[in-house]
């Protein structure tokens, strides 16, 4: 397994050594993080300061951070039509990840899909005139917006579409799950009331994320019956999960100087695709992409036909998004960005990590050099 190349950072990244260590000293506290005697303050203790860790990530206060399972949990708990008398409509861009395509708990006749450029950018001025017409009618908007795509890594102008919600009198929740611990967060810039985030993507532990908000933002909880997370989150806390986000977080804070040798290593990657294969596609390459991530294909090849050949050449990568019950499906990213099916049926995804170097690179284009010859190779026999 060490041989291998490891190139699906965006779907998990491996769990950092540290992040282990952290993980199993809290696995050995006994104490419920909400009893009050020794044991228990000794929980409470390592879950809030896992709390200002990812806090710090965020550029947020401590208290407003909530602990959930992970990212798809943080945006359902964000999608909820404010408590009041207001009506309420969700804008959600149509590349979102499928936790906040679903609409979360507004109503199907209150939801509308804003379409993105060729380049995977969400269309402000199609959000910014159907919020004009809607506000009209006396509906509040809550737009959706993540601030950088799981597949393409095309960030989106977050900042700018906080300042169209906030003249209108909305709410901004922003999946943030790709950016935190790759690009530098802070709540403020952003503009956003509410951001998500996950650990696995950073080097922590699967299974805990966080929805951060901003100063004075409330939510309406998913379930109700404990007090825990400020009633906003009821149910014991994942106390090893969370004592490995804040470890997680902490360290991906301190080493986002290493984006440019990542990015380094990216433009590498698809210089060799390129050479390897002249109609190559990379998806985005025109805009502002997360230093990490990119997403080709070639025509004529099938991303599943890659995806398998490349495994068993020794390189993880995979077909869009890695939330599709092991399927390799068509992307909606790419459907929605225009690209003609049958090349968005050939599309990979290679995101790059902490523990990635030239080797890896060097290991990628040479499977993937043999693996489009050879296919091409059929191909032209089969014709």
């Amino acid at each position: 397994m060490n041989q291998r190349a490891y190139l699906d950072h965006n779907a998990t990244s491996p769990l950092r050594p540290e992040v282990r260590e952290a993980v199993l000293a809290a696995m050995d506290l006994e104490g419920n993080p909400s009893s009050v005697h020794a044991e228990g303050r000794a929980a409470r203790q390592v879950v809030e300061e896992a709390r200002i860790k990812v806090a710090g990530l965020a550029g947020a206060r401590p208290e407003d951070v909530i602990f959930t399972s992970g990212g798809t949990e943080a945006n359902g708990l964000a999608l909820a039509p404010p408590p009041g008398g207001d009506a309420w409509h969700v804008y959600l861009s149509a590349i979102e990840h499928p936790s906040v395509l679903a609409g979360g708990r507004f109503p199907e006749d209150a939801r509308t899909i804003v379409p993105v450029t060729s380049d995977g950018v969400v269309d402000l001025d199609f959000l910014a005139e159907r919020i004009g017409k809607d506000r009209a009618d006396g509906v509040r908007p809550f737009v959706s917006l993540m601030a950088a795509n799981n597949e393409t890594g095309a960030l989106q102008p977050v900042a700018e579409a906080a300042g169209i919600v906030r003249e209108a009198g909305g709410l901004l929740h922003t999946d943030a799950v790709q950016v935190a611990g790759r690009l530098p967060i802070h709540m403020a810039a952003l503009g956003a009331d509410m951001v998500a985030l996950s650990a696995h993507k950073m080097g922590g532990p699967k299974g805990v994320g966080a929805l951060v908000l901003a100063e004075g933002a409330s939510v309406r909880p998913l379930m109700t019956g404990g007090g825990q997370e400020g009633r906003r989150r009821p149910g014991t806390e994942n106390v090893a999960g969370i004592a490995g986000f804040g470890a997680a977080a902490e360290l991906a804070a301190r080493e986002l100087r290493q984006m440019d040798r990542l990015a380094r290593l990216r433009d590498e990657l698809e210089a060799g695709v390129q050479a390897i294969a002249g109609d190559a596609v990379v998806f985005s390459k025109a805009v502002p992409r997360l230093p990490n991530t990119s997403s080709i294909a070639v025509p004529g090849l099938k991303a599943e036909t890659l995806v398998i050949g490349l495994d068993l050449a020794g390189v993880a990568v995979s077909a869009g998004s890695a939330c599709s019950s092991g399927k390799v499906e068509t992307s909606h990213v790419l459907a929605a960005m225009g690209a003609a099916p049958e090349t968005a049926r050939a599309a990979i995804r290679l995101s790059l990590g902490f523990g990635n170097g030239d080797h890896d690179i060097q290991v990628f284009l040479g499977a993937f050099s043999g693996l489009v010859k050879r296919l091409r190779k059929d191909a032209r026999e089969a014709a």
